[in-house]
């Protein structure tokens, strides 16, 4: 039997005083991968940002469950240190903070632990020589100029460098050519084989989804889960779109 990893019970999220999501009920046990697709505004990217306790999302019923644990009240770096983790579809440049540094820190913060500089190095070469990055790119300042390609690449491997429990992957692959969205699935897929995480995949396009193996597929429609099936369902929206579920 699959350990369960994620529950949440009849979530209800506002942002400010509209209320977006409408009684979310969602399971994710390790190893699965997931896949949350919808319409434009109709709550997914808030369902990610509730999850990982954004301030913003004021959360005024239900309960977060993750790796056994009530989260519902903890703060998002709590949720963090846990292994909860979150992509973002527009990432933040953080002058004064190399990459490397950033991503040595935060490593340091999940395991509680000093890592060798040694070591470090070695394993963040690894992890860009998956994702065709530039080693210099470790040492320039956390995406200031980056492209954004190279800004969501830089966030795949923060995914295979922290190995979070469950990683919620909000539009990774917007804006993306088609060798890069290639590229980002290989981290995604070396993140799965590594680590055994469980996935949450927030996507409009299913080309990122090529080489995973998807389990469940979710249908999000103005804040409610409409549809639940297995990886099926993504060939029947490709093909017929979201219209019946409207």
């Amino acid at each position: 039997m699959s350990e369960q990893l994620l529950q949440v019970k009849n979530l209800v999220v506002n942002v400010e005083d509209t209320e977006i999501l409408h009684g979310i009920d969602l399971e994710i046990n390790r190893g699965e991968t997931h896949v949350l697709m919808g319409p434009n505004g109709a709550g997914k990217s808030t369902l990610g940002y509730a999850l990982m306790g954004s301030p913003r999302y004021q959360l005024t019923n239900g309960q977060i469950w993750f790796k056994g644990q009530d989260i519902t009240e903890e703060s998002t770096d709590k949720r963090a240190k846990a292994g909860l983790f979150l992509s973002f579809q527009n990432p933040l440049e953080v002058p004064g903070i190399t990459l490397g540094n950033f991503l040595r820190n935060a490593l340091e913060q999940r395991t509680g632990q000093r890592i060798r500089p040694w070591e470090f190095r070695k394993e963040l070469k690894k992890a860009m020589d998956v994702l065709q990055m530039d080693h210099s790119y470790a040492d320039r300042d956390l995406n200031v100029g980056f492209s954004g390609g190279e800004k969501k690449k830089a966030e795949i491997l923060q995914l295979l460098m922290l190995k979070p429990d469950l990683a919620i992957l909000d539009e990774t692959d917007s804006g993306l050519d088609v060798d890069a969205v290639r590229t980002v699935s290989k981290g995604i897929e070396e993140y799965q084989k590594s680590s055994k995480g469980s996935l949450l995949i927030i996507t409009h396009s299913t080309k990122i989804l090529e080489a995973l193996h998807v389990d469940y597929t979710h249908i999000m429609v103005e804040g409610h889960i409409v549809k639940t099936a297995d990886a099926s369902l993504i060939d029947e929206v490709n093909e017929n779109g979201f219209a019946k579920y409207e």
